[in-house]
């Protein structure tokens, strides 16, 4: 018989809002096809979580330029720009971190949930290297060098968001 199965997926938008499609459809399943039929739409969830990892780019005309030595720490924090930063950081993460790293920063599983990077130096140096080193396991990209497409004023604005809504700015 027909039973009914509800297929959900969530887009990403470039704001901290998801949507979130649902359709519930009769679906009419028998023998090994059924069974890899389900097989199949319970796994599609991980692909579609994974989102668009894509490069977008980062407006970073009203931030003072860093030059091309990057810096050893984050250089907008305590900075005269640092609101400027976090308007642009959250921006830049909401459209090249979150489909991997999670809406505000609460990973699903995927990656690393960048909440539980330590704010201040110890923190930077840790975001720096992989940013601009990226991340491979066994020859596979895990994270690619962001330092490739984005820049360093929009990475470190990246940060600067960060550590306001990290676990320890958050007390959680």
């Amino acid at each position: 018989g027909a039973f009914p199965m509800t297929i959900t997926k969530t887009v990403l938008k470039e704001t901290v809002l998801a949507k979130t499609i649902s359709a519930t459809l009769p679906v009419r399943l028998s023998g090994q096809v059924g069974a890899i039929a389900v097989a199949a739409l319970l796994a599609s969830p991980l692909a579609w979580s994974h989102g668009s990892v894509t490069p977008q780019a980062v407006d970073i005309k009203d931030l003072e330029r860093l030059g091309d030595e990057w810096r050893e720490e984050n250089p907008y924090r305590d900075h005269p720009q640092q609101e400027l930063a976090i308007d642009i950081g959250a921006r830049a993460y909401n459209s090249n971190c979150a489909a991997c790293h999670g809406l505000e920063a609460k990973s699903g599983g995927i990656a690393p949930d960048l909440r539980e990077l330590e704010n201040g130096a110890w923190g930077d140096e840790w975001f720096k290297e992989l940013v601009t080193n990226g991340a491979e396991r066994n020859g596979r990209v895990l994270m690619p060098r962001m330092s490739d497409y984005v820049s360093q004023e929009g990475l470190w604005a990246i940060r600067t968001w960060l550590e306001t809504v990290s676990m320890e700015t958050t007390g959680q």
